[in-house]
């Protein structure tokens, strides 16, 4: 791919061309997508200049276009209505004749075995690519019943830019400039997003239009909205259960502290790997506060066992944690384990890496952070003696 980048460029400088690793789940056009959304294509057009002079001043943006394309000229005839009508001729009529002269009008179908192929009526190749041939053509007037000149209800033809392709989003007229991050750089299509965002969003818009971000950010959104909105009802009944579990408040507090404490083990595995935050890397988040939960559930019984067997309070802590060294690290090691396979895989590298530093830190939090916070909740302190 870096022998391609660099020849292409070299080779073919007007040819658009995009390199793009192997994805598994959603894939956008582009990662970062900013849609311009408004009534008069001048205008969008005018707005996209901006947004594209934005991210080619950033070296970090590369394929940087619009999927609107470049404008193409057409010839455009001026009907004259009044002259028409007089004729019995209808644009109908005349947009009928200059597509069977240049473009060709289907009059059949001839059938070849299985397939059936059109028959096409059209001028020679030679007058389709001459348009001085439209100075002889000739249209039928019912109200003469005769063929009549196109000049007769034509009274010029004019040059003109024309939008070959206009987008629309909700029935709105949307164009979309696109651009990616460098693919074999160290950069990730978020951080250059980051930095593109604020600048186009300070671009002063007209009234009645609008940006609207798509890309990698809006598939990100629409999955994390997807999942969080039943996110706080599950963690809600797991803090219940917890409560009914202990019959108490203050010792589910305690385990349900140590969960936020587990993203210092995943920041620390994510940036010793070079692994991006991705949508999986936060699935694997999510079921390791259930781990963390696990193993803070598992001490804290076996605190209440030994608080209950007559122990002094502070011995019964320490020897909880001591007994409880080998089965929470033993199920740690066999999780890690259990991921390493999944580290080298495309889609689900990040999850693993989360899950594998996550409760590798998390299993030391369990053994450490949780006795520390259950003496201060309960105020336990080592007896005189």
């Amino acid at each position: 791919m870096r022998e391609l980048d660099t020849s292409l460029r070299d080779s073919f400088r007007q040819v658009s061309f995009q390199f793009r690793l192997m994805e598994i789940g959603p894939s956008p056009a582009s990662k970062i997508e900013a849609r311009i959304i408004g009534s008069d294509p001048q205008v969008l057009r005018d707005l996209a200049t901006q947004v594209e002079d934005i991210f080619n001043a950033d070296s970090g943006a590369r394929n940087i276009r619009h999927d609107w394309r470049e404008r193409t000229k057409d010839l455009l005839p001026q009907f004259n209505e009044s002259q028409a009508r007089r004729l019995g001729i209808s644009k109908q009529d005349l947009a009928d004749t200059l597509q069977m002269a240049f473009g060709g009008s289907a009059i059949g179908l001839f059938r070849d075995g299985t397939e059936m192929l059109p028959i096409v009526v059209r001028l020679p190749e030679e007058e389709r690519v001459d348009f001085s041939t439209v100075q002889n053509l000739k249209l039928w007037s019912p109200a003469l019943q005769t063929y009549v000149p196109i000049q007769q209800v034509v009274d010029d033809i004019s040059l003109d830019w024309v939008e070959p392709l206009i987008q629309r989003q909700d029935r709105k007229r949307t164009l979309t400039v696109l651009a990616d991050h460098d693919i074999l750089g160290d950069e990730t299509a978020a951080s250059l997003f980051g930095r593109l965002r604020p600048q186009v969003e300070a671009i002063d818009l007209p009234v009645g239009y609008s940006i609207e971000w798509g890309g990698e950010y809006e598939s990100s959104n629409d999955a994390q909205e997807a999942l969080f909105s039943s996110l706080p009802m599950g963690y809600l009944f797991m803090f219940i259960i917890t409560v009914f579990l202990f019959n108490s408040i203050r010792q589910p507090i305690v385990i349900w502290l140590t969960v936020p404490l587990a993203v210092i083990g995943v920041a620390i595995g994510l940036l010793a790997t070079n692994s991006a935050f991705s949508f999986t890397a936060l699935l694997g988040v999510l079921s390791l506060s259930g781990m963390v939960l696990k193993n803070g559930i598992v001490l804290m019984d076996q605190i209440n066992i030994e608080t209950h067997s007559g122990k002094d309070p502070y011995q019964a802590v320490v020897d909880s944690a001591i007994s409880r060294v080998r089965p929470v690290s033993m199920a740690a090691l066999t999780t890690i384990l259990g991921m390493m396979p999944l580290v080298f895989d495309a889609f689900f590298g990040s999850m693993a890496v989360t899950i594998m530093f996550g409760l590798g830190f998390a299993t030391v939090l369990t053994l450490v952070i949780v006795p520390v916070l259950y003496a201060l909740f309960y105020r336990i302190k080592p007896s005189e003696a």
